[in-house]
């Protein structure tokens, strides 16, 4: 049998490793962390969102990043201490800006592709993770704002997305908790929420249940190639100084988020992942005007850049801005209180008096799309980079990478499952999707 090492145990890493285990290949896993998303996939928006898929690499956000350089609370936060990564990273985030419309296109049509993956997975094994189908609702306070939506909801069209244009009138009447006044807004009842954390800790107890190896507290500390393919990893406990255990594997699929640039450059891969920051709380809804005042909707304010999603009965997860500061994790509590502040704004009726803050490291490439497909040397390959849509995207990701490992280990003749080929880009991905459909 084919032995496969994933490396990372986020949402990218054990969808990998259930989707290649579903292939028949001999799967570990291997994370630092004691369990599961710990990490990016701990606290994130929760949302399941074809509806957000619109790439950052447009003029219009270049002008809007210049201004919030200035402001502690902008929604985009650059800090301006230069590093080579930083620079070279934002000079090919602009040179993307040619390839805007059809990037978003390419990725609406995956994130639509990904949403039945997703919900077989957990109603397959059994777990529950808050799933609540009601939709996603954007809202815009100026003309400027709305018209932007327009011209990208027709961009969404094109990669098969129905939205529903609002009236301030209609917005409230879908979600009667949300305060303010409108200009528009537009609903795709398609997307829906959910909790990262419960699916991918229920989906990895389903990766053990089915025979495959989960390796908590492993620091990895180096990836090589070997000459007869495949990787070879060296791991020890994490906080051991004990030397590092090599073991050899037919395959290794990167799924470490931003560090998988590194372990790219480890394996002769260029990987140009940078970290963007995000911030989330979580409003723990304990008493009874809380639950009534809060949200059952998913929202998008646009101004903000704040999303919300409804964490069953109690919980209501809010999060937004970006930060680019590198590899630090500090939670900046003058990044929390615009949070908290807009809570407060948009749903005066919830209390605050409970909030738990987070903060991780989204791994970002230039282009926004993730980096999917074969590295350089036989054996090696990558499902990472998903950036602010790792949730949303991460089932389609990975069954196509899982039938391209598995198809490239087969022996002749064998049938690789899977609703996609092996395809070396994810533009191509999607083409082959909307032809499948």
């Amino acid at each position: 049998m084919t032995s496969v090492a994933v490396i990372g145990a986020g949402i990218t890493g054990i969808t990998t490793a259930y989707k290649l285990l579903s292939q028949g290949l001999d799967v570990t896993v291997f994370d630092r962390n004691a369990y599961s998303a710990m990490e990016t996939s701990f606290a994130n928006g929760g949302q399941l969102s074809a509806s957000n898929a619109e790439v950052w690499n447009s003029p219009s956000t270049f002008l809007k990043g210049i201004k919030w350089m200035l402001r502690k609370d902008a929604p985009l936060l650059v800090h301006p201490a230069p590093t080579w990564h930083k620079l070279s990273w934002m000079a090919e985030f602009v040179l993307a800006a040619r390839s805007y419309e059809e990037n978003t296109v390419a990725t609406v049509k995956l994130a639509i592709a990904a949403r039945r993956h997703l919900i077989e997975m957990a109603e397959r094994e059994g777990f529950e993770f808050d799933l609540m189908k009601r939709g996603i609702l954007h809202v815009y306070e100026s003309k400027s704002e709305f018209d932007h939506a327009t011209r990208v909801s027709a961009l969404y069209a094109k990669g098969g997305l129905e939205r529903r244009s609002l009236t301030d009138a209609e917005i409230h009447a879908i979600e009667p908790a949300l305060a303010g006044t409108f200009h528009g807004g537009f609903f795709t009842e398609s997307d829906f929420t959910g909790d990262i954390h419960k699916y991918t800790r229920g989906l990895a107890d389903a990766v053990v249940r089915h025979g495959g190896t989960i390796r908590y507290e492993a620091d990895v500390t180096r990836l090589s190639t070997r000459s007869e393919g495949g990787a070879a990893v060296f791991s020890r406990a994490v906080g051991s100084e004990d030397e590092a255990v090599r073991e050899d594997f037919d395959a290794v699929v990167v799924c470490a988020g931003v560090a998988s640039r590194r372990f790219a450059s480890q394996l002769g891969d260029r990987v140009n992942i940078y970290p963007v920051k995000g911030y989330s709380i979580t409003v723990n809804l304990t008493d009874e005007a809380s639950r009534a005042g809060a949200p059952y909707v998913s929202l998008l304010d646009d101004k903000a850049k704040i999303v919300t999603s409804r964490l069953g009965e109690d919980r209501l997860r809010i999060a937004g801005t970006a930060e680019f500061a590198g590899e630090n994790r500090d939670i900046r509590m003058d990044r929390i209180k615009p949070l908290v502040d807009w809570c407060r704004h948009r749903f005066p009726g919830v209390s605050t008096a409970s909030v738990v803050p987070w903060a991780g490291l989204r791994p970002m490439m230039p282009d926004m799309l993730p980096r999917v497909g074969r590295g350089k040397a036989k054996g090696v390959y990558y499902n990472t980079g998903h950036g602010h849509l790792g949730w949303t995207l991460s089932a389609i990701t990975a069954d196509t990478i899982a039938a391209e490992v598995a198809g490239d280990h087969a022996a002749p003749g064998v049938f690789v499952r899977s609703e996609l080929k092996p395809v070396p880009a994810v533009r191509d991905e999607a083409e082959r999707i909307t032809e499948a459909a």
